[in-house]
């Protein structure tokens, strides 16, 4: 299968030239781009760098065919104002004078009337550009509206990988190509991310290497994989401690390196001793043989890279999950290596300073955070989720769509329908969210504006400097943090004042790196370790230096640990004192027979590029992928109507019988708008907001259901 084919740069043409930037969208590659600008000032052909060392020349379709998406018909070009009933798609044309004026007289009424927390700014990671994204923050603060925990995708991971390491970086990603077996566990990377895919392949094609994929049906990833391993969803943690068992059972545990590095590797030893891969085949559904086969293969293979993904921790264990697969890694020495050890983010080697562009020195921590993943519940007056405070009666939202992703689904609308909450969207698309807006006001893309980019997945700081010029009409995210702060008294305070460019000036200048003209001409800075520290050689960033087998899951600090005012979350008291599996997943019952997970599809990205034409039609409708047996036994036939739901709610799509999903696990994928589902509610009807323990996050691949043929 063509994954991850580079398009070859042609001579460029003396009516276009070629701008360079980076993909501004939530994946960890955050590609180096080069965009064709024609003579009239549009784009044409988006490629990857060839001269970036981690891009290699290859992104996704979906970004590959971005004008598709900058000059769409159906894109927002005017300011809206709510005519009729919310959501009954009745609009009246502004200008962008009366849109901003009427917001901020929103914003003061609800706040002379309920207090400043009464106004709730929500935002996300439509664009990862920090100034265009982050701006928000600095109006927050000014103005002490209600703080923002942005729980919803991130916080597992992180927390189990810093509970490990200590921080969260690893070894350098370019390694993969390095390496002689890639474990790629937990994350769909053709899909999400392919250039974990490109280097992995390099190094196959180069060294022979493995490449061993952990997922929970046959993806696309999957079909890549020298050894595919699909298991039961939220049973991770057992596959890891039964991969442990045999490293020290076997005698591939490197008994050495975890003495110099590691804190209990002999409590750890005994914790494992009943961890046997029958014990995990029974979780799992994995076979013995297969988990012996996994054992083995990493075990003699020094130079094992384990790219840990997100989507494996967006379970109820989640934060267990990545703990007990980064500590593979350990038990086997891998750290040593070139082409070793584990790595999911390198969030933490950038060292940029956001304090100015935040408004982080006029932050009130006695102000409350209210958390993203729990929207439907703050909107609905729970007062858990509202930390026992007043009602949110007005909202900004910029770079999400939280009527489509967040969790809940039918809160959140509920919560949106509301006739004293007054809600301002700023979008590019007319969304689901911005259907349900009061003012709906139209936003810039990234090759519109200037911004700079950190990588997760990668090493670089990137610049996306502003290539073409926006419609007319159409406006950036700072111009409304800047417009909006002028309305509402505080433009002079700390960090306003600033365009784009200079901000960027300014954060770069702070982070003591080059300014923005070293980056105009340089394209991207490398920020990456020395292999010493990318590999912990020098010890683990907590204060023993030591890899933690034994985590500390109340005190351990985190990239994104919830504030004191909120403390822990979810059933943290059940986390286990060395690594294992936890009970606390929505296991099958009687009443609800399937394991649901809501996947990313190839040509989606969350809820973006799902208006785009091409990715329309190839993910074609939204589908349930059931396993033939289980359709089978209820009469269903490959595109058929069926329900499927729990305590939540049900939603009706059409079935998709395949041998990709085993039986008992349903598989959702993309986040399709819900109007294109057959009742106008979408998959995260079905998902929850119970948070992750310890410090939060949404288990939106954690969902026990029933499912049915439809009767209609």
């Amino acid at each position: 299968m063509n994954i991850a084919t580079p398009i070859e740069a042609k001579s460029p043409k003396s009516s276009v030239r070629i701008g360079h930037t980076a993909c501004p969208h939530d994946c960890p590659s955050t590609c180096a781009l080069e965009v064709e600008v024609m003579d009239d000032g549009r784009i044409g052909r988006v490629r990857g760098a060839n001269d970036h060392s981690y891009t290699s020349g290859v992104i996704c379709a979906k970004v590959a065919r971005y004008a598709e998406r900058l000059y769409h018909p159906d894109r927002l070009m005017h300011p809206l104002r709510r005519k009729g009933a919310k959501g009954a798609g009745e609009w009246q044309r502004i200008s962008w004078e009366d849109a901003l004026d009427e917001i901020a007289e929103a914003f003061v009424k609800a706040e002379a009337r309920d207090g400043s927390e009464a106004v709730w700014p929500y935002y996300y990671a439509g664009t990862m550009g920090w100034v265009q994204r982050d701006s928000i923050d600095r109006l927050r603060h000014a103005k002490r509206y209600s703080g923002f925990f942005s729980s919803i995708c991130t916080n597992p991971a992180w927390t189990g990988f810093t509970m490990a390491t200590g921080v969260l970086r690893g070894p350098d990603p370019r390694e993969m190509a390095r390496t002689d077996c890639v474990v790629i566990w937990g994350t769909n990377a053709v899909a999400t991310q392919v250039n974990v895919m490109t280097h992995a392949i390099k190094a196959r094609k180069e060294r022979g290497a493995s490449i061993v994929v952990i997922d929970i049906y046959d993806s696309p990833t999957m079909k890549q994989a020298d050894l595919a391993l699909i298991l039961k969803p939220g049973t991770d943690a057992a596959l890891a401690c039964a991969a442990m068992h045999i490293a020290f059972r076997d005698g591939y545990a490197d008994r050495a390196y975890m003495a110099k590095y590691a804190d209990d590797p002999a409590g750890l030893e005994a914790h494992l001793k009943t961890k046997t891969p029958e014990w995990a085949a029974a979780i799992t559904g994995l076979s013995i043989e297969e988990i012996e086969a996994f054992g083995k293969l990493v075990g003699t293979t020094k130079k094992t890279f384990f790219r840990l993904g997100y989507g494996f921790t967006r379970q109820r264990n989640g934060a267990v999950a990545m703990h007990a697969a980064a500590s593979v890694a350990t038990v086997l020495g891998s750290w040593q290596y070139e082409g070793g050890g584990a790595f999911h983010s390198n969030s933490d080697i950038f060292r940029m300073n956001n304090a100015e562009l935040t408004g982080k020195s006029m932050k009130d921590a006695d102000i409350r955070m209210i958390d993203q993943s729990q929207i439907g519940r703050a909107l609905t007056g729970d007062a858990v989720a509202l930390r026992h405070r007043g009602p949110v009666t007005a909202m900004l939202i910029q770079n999400t769509n939280p009527v489509n992703i967040a969790p809940e689904q039918r809160l959140v609308k509920r919560g949106f329908a509301r006739d004293d909450l007054f809600v301002a969207v700023h979008e590019q698309f007319m969304t689901d969210t911005a259907e349900m807006a009061d003012i709906v006001i139209p936003a810039t893309m990234f090759v519109e504006h200037d911004d700079i980019y950190r990588a997760g997945g990668q090493n670089h700081i990137l610049l996306g400097p502003k290539l073409v010029e926006p419609p007319e009409t159409v406006r950036t995210n700072l111009f409304v943090i800047e417009e909006l702060a002028r309305r509402l008294g505080v433009a002079d305070r700390p960090g306003f004042g600033f365009s784009a460019r200079e901000m960027i000036d300014r954060v770069l200048q702070s982070s003591e790196l080059p300014g923005y003209d070293h980056f105009l001409e340089h394209k991207w800075f490398d920020r990456q370790p020395e292999f010493d520290d990318a590999h912990f050689i020098n010890g683990f960033a907590h204060p023993d230096g030591r890899f933690h087998f034994r985590p500390d899951w109340r005190n351990q600090p985190a990239p994104n640990r919830p504030p004191e005012a909120v403390g822990l979350l979810g059933p943290y008291p059940e986390l286990p004192a060395f690594p294992d599996q936890v009970d606390v997943i929505e296991v099958a019952d009687a009443e609800h027979p399937f394991r649901l997970a809501t996947s990313p599809a190839r040509n989606f990205l969350n809820s973006s590029f799902a208006e785009t034409k091409t990715s329309r039609q190839k993910e074609g409708r939204p589908e349930l992928m059931i396993n033939p047996a289980d359709a089978q036994a209820q009469d269903i036939a490959h595109g058929d109507l069926v329900q499927v739901g729990n305590a939540r709610g049900e939603v009706r799509l059409h079935a998709r019988l395949t041998t990709e999903v085993k039986p008992g696990v349903l598989i959702a994928e993309g986040l399709w708008p819900n109007k294109a589902h057959v009742d106008g509610e979408g998959i995260n009807v079905l998902t929850g907001a119970d948070p992750i323990a310890p410090y939060g996050g949404a288990a939106v691949h954690d969902n026990k259901v029933w499912l049915r043929k439809d009767a209609a």
